[in-house]
């Protein structure tokens, strides 16, 4: 709701003399002067009670939508435009809106108390500028917005010299209860007036920040692209036509800035151009489809940026405060803010084909102390962006001096203008709230160039992250800025390089001096803890891989990261996001491991032990050496040692098994311990422990079981020498039997002779057959094959 208000400077209007005078005549009547207490006194006397009581029964909010122009010229029309509500109870009636101008304000403490509405309400508002200028209402009811334009030439105004005038848009008329015109509500606003332009125009450098919350997480496919996985779709939107990013960008190409842009903002776009992937509510991850508003918004970036400044800060933005604070005692933090900056060149060199500076640093709202100064130059900056109410002045100049500040070891501070810097902050959806943050903008910057004929470089350093409307605000005072006549642009680069005042503060305030609701929002130092261990995790991994890149890049960003300023304020979800990266480390040295083994049993004094090695990895893995370790070397040797060691490679997707010797002296069973080491000695993965269990084999079993193999010999050699002396009997039978039947057959004398002389021949040849064979002998004769089939029961050995 807007307040009545008063301007130095101001006359009363002629109504208000009149009553004043009707009140002091009629003090002399106790009756009239009881009335006048209960009716006429608090509609318009002066004192604070009466306001209040104005605005509790009868204000009305006065909203000023737009003012047009904000910088007005000779010549120019001002065009008002708004909405005015009545908030009482009562309607308000032959109302109308008017505009007040006051005396011009000479300080810049001056605007603030005015913007702050902290002013004495106890004075006259001052006369309309001219009675034909106002919007007229018949009736305003109670709860119902009425739109307003008045439109009055700038001669009308009635402004003297250059200057900031305080212009009151109100809204006056009548209720039943009190039937006499009286300013019932009034909103105050800034007409910035430079008709002549300034003899030495403010050098002024604007920061048109590109930077976002986190949005990819450490995960990628196991495709040769490795495909990359977003923490949700935010980022989608936000470069979506009318999204934050796409205002900040339409908006900002426009004018004369210096880019300010986060390296992973970038690199999550342009990761966005080809394909990937989205973690859904269930754990789960979908195919991402916003691949062509990605390539749009950075081929418009690519153009904005092309003959500008950009300035490049650590990748993902890294919180400098919590790092100095919290972070500088835990080992290798330093570490991660030196990746960081050197990743951030390479990276918006390969996106927007740019080169960027990377000598700036920015802790969050600018506050510094001398461990955020120590930290933020640690990794190469040797300037630190700060602000004018955490590098206060102290020397009591009576100007704002220019940004630039030694303050020791070759860093400058350059130190932007709180009040500027701060103007566009809050909610700012609201027409009326946009308006009157331009025109306060516009206000302080020509009060700062009013200050002294001295040319001066100031630096507007706004929020990091400003909103879609903010972000509108911020386009609409720069360029009303940049077209008015006391201000011309500047690149960073320049501010900082130019000449310091004299008599500026250059001592950076001390640690106690922070503030504490900064202080509140920082990671604390277990966040630093944790991306310590994530580090070790993975240096104890990457060595192993055959593919170092595939790993260590995504994981080195992801714990970038995890320092994000973006962070602050949301402790939870950055816990969150440090747990899923390690996690899903750790997922990925689990898919390297030694398979489990039961208990195994060894018979004998010597037997060798078989242990696999696992690789569920897309790529393979080499430098791992696998040891095999005996509990009890006195019960069981390994390579006749306690231990013995395998070099192991294995390809991704892939097992292998080795075998280890081993030797037992005693019975019994023994504990086994199976480990993977990387080749500077570190542990990789958990052991895998079982149990030997050793049989001993005896002498004396030897020579039983030997002495049965000998008598299994000797009875199948008995038994082949009885097969075969049974059957040459049997051969022998047959031959003697045959020749009895030709005898009989023969009969006479002759014939008996030539039977004899056959069987001599016959049973030389047996005889002959009968004799054992050596290898030695020579073969012997054999007459011509009979083709007739063998006997009955021949036996042929082979």
């Amino acid at each position: 709701m807007a307040e009545a208000a008063d301007f130095p400077g101001m006359s009363p209007s002629p109504a208000r003399r009149w009553l004043r005078r009707t009140g002091a005549l009629l003090a002399g009547a106790p009756l009239l002067a009881g009335l006048l207490q209960l009716s006429a006194l608090p509609a318009h006397a002066d004192a604070p009670a009466a306001a209040k009581e104005t605005a509790d029964t009868g204000s009305v909010a006065v909203a000023v939508d737009s003012l047009s122009p904000a910088v007005p010229t000779d010549g120019d029309t001002v065009t008002v435009s708004g909405t005015v509500t009545n908030n009482g109870k009562q309607a308000v009636t032959d109302a109308h809106v008017g505009l007040r101008v006051g005396s011009a304000l000479t300080t810049r403490s001056a605007i603030d108390d005015a913007a702050k509405g902290t002013r004495a309400l106890n004075g006259a508002y001052g006369s309309e500028v001219g009675g034909k200028y106002v919007a007229e209402f018949s009736k305003l009811t109670p709860g119902v917005a009425e739109h307003f334009s008045i439109s009055v030439p700038v001669d009308e105004l009635d402004l003297g010299r250059e200057g900031v005038y305080p212009l009151g848009v109100s809204l006056s008329g009548e209720t039943s209860a009190q039937q006499w015109e009286q300013v019932l509500g009034i909103q105050r606003t800034f007409l910035p007036w430079q008709p002549d332009g300034a003899d030495k125009a403010t050098r002024t450098t604007v920061l048109w920040p590109l930077v976002s919350t986190v949005h990819m997480t450490a995960e990628t496919g196991s495709n040769a692209q490795q495909t990359p996985v977003f923490r949700n779709d935010d980022l989608a939107e936000e470069i979506a036509p009318g999204g934050r990013l796409d205002q900040l960008l339409s908006l900002g190409k426009e004018l004369d800035v210096t880019w300010v842009i986060d390296p992973d903002l970038l690199a999550s776009v342009d990761a966005m151009t080809g394909s990937y992937r989205v973690r859904t509510d269930s754990d789960t991850t979908r195919a991402g489809t916003h691949q062509a508003v990605a390539k749009q918004w950075l081929a418009e970036l690519q153009q904005a940026v092309a003959e500008k400044e950009v300035v490049a800060l650590p990748f993902a933005d890294p919180d400098l405060a919590s790092l100095a604070h919290n972070g500088t005692g835990v080992a290798g933090s330093l570490s991660q803010l030196k990746a960081a900056t050197d990743v951030a060149a390479t990276t918006v060199e390969t996106v927007l084909h740019v080169t960027p500076s990377t000598d700036f640093a920015w802790p969050v709202d600018g506050a510094v102390d001398p461990s955020i100064v120590k930290v933020a130059t640690s990794a190469g900056a040797d300037k630190v962006i700060a602000r004018s109410d955490s590098l206060a002045e102290t020397g009591g100049l009576s100007y704002t001096p220019s940004a630039a500040r030694p303050i020791g070891g070759g860093t400058t501070a350059v130190v932007a203008d709180a009040r500027l810097s701060k103007t566009f902050q809050g909610d700012l959806t609201k027409a009326s709230a946009s308006t009157l943050a331009v025109q306060e903008f516009l206000a302080q910057s020509l009060a700062l160039n009013l200050q002294t004929n001295k040319q001066r470089s100031i630096v507007v350093a706004p929020q990091r992250t400003p909103t879609a409307s903010q972000a509108q605000a911020m386009a609409a005072a720069v360029t009303a800025l940049q077209g008015g006549g006391w201000s011309q642009a500047e690149d960073l680069t320049a501010a900082a390089a130019a000449k310091p005042d004299g008599g500026a503060t250059t001592k950076v305030p001390s640690r106690s001096a922070y503030p504490s609701s900064l202080r509140k929002q920082e990671l604390p130092k277990s966040a630093f803890e944790q991306i310590a261990a994530t580090q070790d995790k993975l240096d104890n991994f990457k060595v192993i891989l055959a593919d170092k890149s595939r790993v260590v890049t995504p994981f080195g960003r992801a714990m970038n990261r995890e320092m994000s300023a973006s962070w602050r304020g949301r402790s939870t979800a950055a816990g969150t996001f440090r747990e899923s990266v390690l996690s899903y480390l750790d997922t990925l040295t689990d898919q390297v491991k030694l398979i489990d083994k039961s208990e195994t049993k060894l018979s004998g004094r010597s037997a060798t032990i078989p242990v696999t090695v696992q690789n569920n990895l897309v790529q393979g893995v080499e430098h791992l050496i696998l040891r095999l370790s005996s509990t009890n070397d006195t019960r069981l040797e390994i390579g006749g040692h306690v231990y013995a060691e395998q070099d192991i490679e294995v390809s991704g997707g892939h097992s292998t098994t080795v075998k280890f010797t081993t030797s037992a002296n005693v019975n019994g069973q023994t504990t086994v311990v199976a480990q993977l080491y990387t080749e500077d000695g570190q542990e990789y993965g958990d052991p895998v422990v079982f149990d030997v269990k050793v049989t001993e084999i005896t002498a004396t079993v030897m020579l039983v079981i030997g002495g049965g193999v000998l008598l299994l010999v000797l009875a199948g050699f008995r038994m082949y020498t009885q097969r075969k002396r049974a059957a040459a009997r049997e051969a022998e039978e047959a031959e003697e039997a045959g020749a009895e039947e030709s005898d009989e057959a023969d009969g006479g004398p002759g014939e008996h002779r030539g039977s004899e002389d056959r069987t001599e021949e016959e049973s030389g040849a047996h005889a002959g057959a009968d004799d054992p064979e050596q290898p030695s002998d020579g073969s012997p004769d054999t007459a011509a094959e009979s083709t007739a089939p063998s006997g009955t029961g021949e036996r042929v050995d082979r």
